[in-house]
């Protein structure tokens, strides 16, 4: 994917989830050094660009799609974007994020907005982008070309794959092994 002389245009982008897997990617520490050498951070929370670029080379896609403003986005990355990476379990799977499916849309709004110990009103309703029926992984709405998956990924797997992509070279993930205890 390496390109002569030229920067990658690497963006990042931040659906329905926790912002774990940005935080992952923060992690990387000195690695974002030598990242920052390679590409140019083109849009993200760690950018102020307010509208999604065109000619994206990479684009990480953290959490699941769950409203329309999320789908939208979803949308402008696929078509501006030559490669989409489903960035943590909530892009890969829906994880966390897909366990309000079983609960009705106007049910679940019903309980957060009118009848929450510490109710926020109707009026907020009104601003809110409307909720999708089901939070779907990111596969779902758009073609992903590669899945890198955990809650959140190690920075190391972050490392690996964006190495491996930036060198060209297809993305071989060994499989996360946790220890707990």
């Amino acid at each position: 994917m390496a390109k002569a002389n030229k920067k990658i245009r690497l963006a990042t982008a931040w659906l329905g989830g926790c912002s774990g897997c940005h935080m992952s990617f923060l992690d990387l520490d000195e690695l974002l050094i030598d990242l920052a050498e390679q590409v140019e951070i083109v849009y993200g929370p760690l950018v102020d660009a307010k509208k999604f670029p065109k000619d994206v080379d990479l684009c990480l896609v953290e959490g699941a799609v769950t409203n329309v403003e999320n789908l939208e986005l979803a949308r402008q990355i696929r078509s501006n974007s030559k490669l989409v990476i489903s960035f943590g379990d909530c892009a890969v799977t829906g994880n966390v994020t897909s366990m309000r499916n079983r609960i009705p849309v106007k049910d679940l709004l019903t309980a957060v907005y009118h009848e929450a110990q510490a109710p926020i009103g109707a009026e907020s309703l009104k601003v809110l982008p409307a909720l999708l029926k089901k939070a779907l992984p990111l596969h779902q709405v758009i073609t992903v070309d590669v899945y890198l998956p955990g809650c959140p990924p190690d920075p190391e797997r972050i490392a690996a794959t964006l190495t491996a992509l930036l060198e060209g070279r297809e993305v071989n993930l060994e499989p996360q092994m946790r220890t707990f205890g």
